[in-house]
């Protein structure tokens, strides 16, 4: 326990705090806002989409890896302050959600409901960004000598996301009680977000940067690049750029593509698989660049910006799929991509629900705002000893068992009604899923990082999980209108989705213990 004590995991902490905040913003408060306005379940489930970009944020981490603002860092330092370009991003990134509250606050969603979703996309936009930049400071902040510190990040960045998400979260849930208007709370939070930024400037600087590994990669590919045929750099900069273009025509309402197909569930996740292939393809056609150079040279004016491309986009899939094995590589993504599911369509519609069966708004903010902060620190700083201790796979069981537990616990308050007791018990249970699963997942998904491409990787791989906790969940009031607002049965379904994680984690056993005991070293 004294591992918590450490100032790096003292910082991690406070960062935490700063990724789970602007959950509240476009979440909780977003949601009962719209509640109260008269949406429906079915507009307040749509509206969830504006948490698909933490989905989809591993397309713009490559920014965060490769642009390191270095005069920025060098002037403050003149001054006394020791920033690190992990520690900017996150700066830059509270300044815009901050920005984003106050905006907010000037709209009502009775005029415009449209335009005041389109101010939480920007939000959560930032947001998104500021968890690339907070994980990488995670990443980068220990080595991988440290695995009981590693656990013990893990176990304080999930205590610190909790408290800004239930801690924090607790204030505008419990003052929209005490007559205080939702605009009123929106400047509120931008003051609590600017309290943060004030924190983030005075955080210990990384350990680890991976700028000479960078360096080396970028001159392998301009050496590469310079070999290539011209009518090739242009083929492979067009392959590059088609997982974005993919992504800004999805995000403009995909033009050309009829609304019956758009509404269908499958969509999304066909959108997700295309833009991974493209980014597959571009990896793929990169080695090959890599391993069939010539001896004549070609050079271009693309030679450096596409050198940097690539490095910034292949360069750090290249490395996860080399060090880790093209098939435990897959593996693994599927297992983020399906494990917290269940949990996602649980947490979508909480509040929802929680109104629905007869619960107050301070009810709501005591129990499953305070209570689950509480329960969370507890249960992810002892998460984070355990699973240093007696390792991550059986922490990662564990947690699937206990998170559809706690679905089965809601569809028990849905048969019965607002009971306070059996409230009380079900928030411990999800309590319980969430910190251990989290910290569980954390850890692994750190370690199989590298140093060198740390926010890439950590959020190709977060993206995939949040993918399946937020762009599926955005149908889960469909689902409830399609079973006639049956909670009970919505539940045990949830319950059922965390069979297939549970499924390939248990075929990942040997190979997740052979990470934990082979992983090497990379600055």
């Amino acid at each position: 326990m004294n591992y918590y004590t450490n100032r790096r995991v003292i910082a991690v902490f406070l960062l935490g705090i700063s990724s789970g905040f602007p959950w509240v913003i476009i979440g909780s408060a977003l949601t009962l806002w719209l509640k109260e306005a008269g949406l429906s379940r079915a507009d307040i489930g749509y509206a969830a989409l504006i948490f698909s970009v933490y989905a989809i944020n591993f397309l713009w981490s490559p920014l965060v890896d490769r642009i390191g603002f270095t005069r920025m860092t060098a002037f403050v330092s003149k001054i006394g302050i020791q920033l690190d370009s992990r520690r900017v991003w996150v700066a830059i990134c509270q300044l815009a959600i901050a920005i984003g509250c106050i905006l907010m606050s000037m709209h009502s969603p009775e005029i415009n409901a449209k335009s005041l979703v389109l101010i939480g996309l920007f939000v959560a936009t930032a947001s998104a960004t500021q968890d690339i930049a907070v994980d990488a400071y995670r990443v980068d902040s220990f080595d991988r000598s440290e695995p009981q510190l590693i656990s013990a990040a893990a176990g304080a960045a999930t205590a610190g996301w909790w408290s800004g998400y239930a801690g924090l979260g607790f204030l505008p849930l419990f003052l929209s009680d005490q007559n205080w208007s939702w605009p009123q709370l929106y400047i509120a939070m931008a003051g609590i977000v600017a309290l943060l930024f004030s924190l983030t400037i005075f955080l210990p600087v990384v350990r680890f940067t991976g700028t000479q590994e960078q360096g080396k990669i970028f001159d392998e590919f301009k050496t590469s690049v310079l070999s290539t045929h011209a009518r090739h750099k242009y083929l492979l900069l067009t392959l590059a750029s088609l997982p974005f273009v993919v992504v800004i025509w999805s995000l403009a309402g995909a033009p050309g593509i009829p609304q019956s197909i758009q509404q269908h569930s499958a969509f999304i996740p066909i959108l997700i698989v295309c833009v991974l292939t493209l980014l597959a393809l571009t990896t793929w056609r990169c080695q090959n660049l890599l391993t069939n150079q010539t001896q004549s040279n070609y050079p271009s004016r693309l030679d450096t910006p596409l050198a940097w491309f690539l490095t910034a986009v292949a360069g750090p899939l290249r490395d996860f799929f080399q060090r880790n094995g093209y098939r435990f590589a897959i593996s693994m993504l599927c297992f983020i991509f399906i494990f917290k599911i269940g949990e996602a369509f649980l947490g979508r519609m909480s509040i929802v629900f929680y109104k629905e069966i007869g619960y107050s708004n301070t009810e709501i903010a005591t129990y499953s705002k305070m209570l689950t902060w509480w329960l969370t620190i507890i249960f992810a700083i002892t998460g984070g000893w355990i699973n240093g201790k007696f390792g991550l796979y059986r922490g990662l069981f564990v947690s699937g068992i206990a998170m559809a537990a706690s679905n089965l616990m809601f569809s028990w308050i849905a048969e019965v009604g607002p009971s306070i007791p059996l409230y009380i018990a079900a928030i411990v249970v999800d309590g319980f899923a969430q910190a251990w699963s989290t910290v569980a997942f954390v850890s692994l998904v750190s370690l199989m990082c590298n140093h060198s491409f740390s926010a890439t990787q950590y959020a190709l791989m977060a993206s995939l999980g949040n993918f399946g906790r937020t762009t599926l969940s955005a149908t889960s009031g469909q689902v409830v209108d399609w079973l006639n607002g049956n909670w009970s049965l919505f539940f045990i379904i949830t319950s059922l989705m965390v069979i297939p994680g549970l499924t390939i984690l248990w075929r990942l056993k040997a190979p997740i213990e052979n990470l934990l005991k082979q992983q090497p070293t990379q600055t």
